[in-house]
């Protein structure tokens, strides 16, 4: 019998299907947020979205713009917005409105969340307050004190989310408003910046050895994303492949020093296996 001869390319179409199986297998089981508490964190630490309001111009047709937000305590999204601005004028007159955003702009397989509520003006009394929550996310926003200028919060009736779009992951559901102010912020995602900023940095090659030995999935590189209390997701790649992988922690991180705690056993429990 003839032996059996693969060409390159199907060689390469075989490793990109394990490789493939691996990532479906291993994001299956990740360990993550619950999804109401993903959810609200990332909208909590979001500052700009995609405002959908009914049209007074063309009456009985949408109309869309973006918009700066900043969310309150309760995780209302706060609007700075002019009296001049048709999407203003809209809420005006009619105050129901959805507010998406996605939470990597360039990826629609990630977080996708569609806040629908009612806009309404933020009493004299509370605007002191509204002002500081909205300038902490925008500092160079001055012209919240010019004389057009007005807050507008948003208050949730419904949120809904989506991920994994067209792939095997998709996820989808929905919260009630009461649902969605009673669920948690996750209080270490608050430090992703300089934490991903600073694995980045200095230590890339371990966060590459932390996911190949956490995952089992191989990889040429690895820069991570975002940390919260169960894990931190990574943007990886391998030969010519692109994706996104979510690495959990060996157990909850309740403050920031712990994630450097859990990193560091992490990377030994890695570099164990590579000796």
């Amino acid at each position: 019998m003839a032996p059996t001869t693969q060409t390159p390319s199907q060689g390469v179409d075989d490793d990109a299907d394990e490789v493939f199986q691996l990532i479906t297998a291993h994001q299956e089981k990740a360990a993550k947020l619950p999804p109401i508490e993903e959810v609200k964190t990332i909208l909590y630490h979001s500052t700009r979205g995609a405002l959908s309001t009914f049209s007074q111009k063309h009456e009985g047709y949408p109309s869309g713009s973006t918009v700066d937000f900043a969310c309150d305590d309760n995780g209302s999204p706060i609007l700075a917005v002019s009296n001049l601005a048709l999407h203003t004028k809209d809420l005006l007159t009619n105050p129901k409105c959805s507010l998406l955003i996605a939470k990597d702009p360039e990826d629609r397989t990630d977080l996708i969340i569609t806040l629908h509520g009612d806009a309404v003006t933020v009493p004299e009394n509370e605007r002191d307050a509204v002002r500081t929550t909205y300038m902490a996310r925008h500092p160079d926003a001055v012209w919240v004190d010019f004389d057009d200028f007005m807050f507008l919060r948003i208050e949730p009736k419904a949120v809904r989310f989506v991920s994994g779009v067209a792939t095997a992951l998709f996820q989808s559901g929905e919260f009630t408003g009461n649902e969605f102010r009673e669920a948690k912020v996750d209080q270490i995602y608050q430090f992703s910046k300089p934490i991903t900023s600073h694995m980045n940095k200095d230590h890339a090659n371990d966060t590459k050895l932390i996911v190949q030995h956490s995952t089992s999935v191989p990889v040429d590189y690895a820069y991570m994303l975002d940390v919260d209390s169960i894990g931190f997701n990574v943007k990886a790649g391998y030969k010519d492949q692109n994706f996104k992988l979510r690495v959990a922690f060996p157990r909850r991180a309740e403050e920031r020093k712990d994630v450097k705690t859990l990193i560091i056993e992490m990377l030994q429990a890695a570099k164990s296996q590579v000796k």
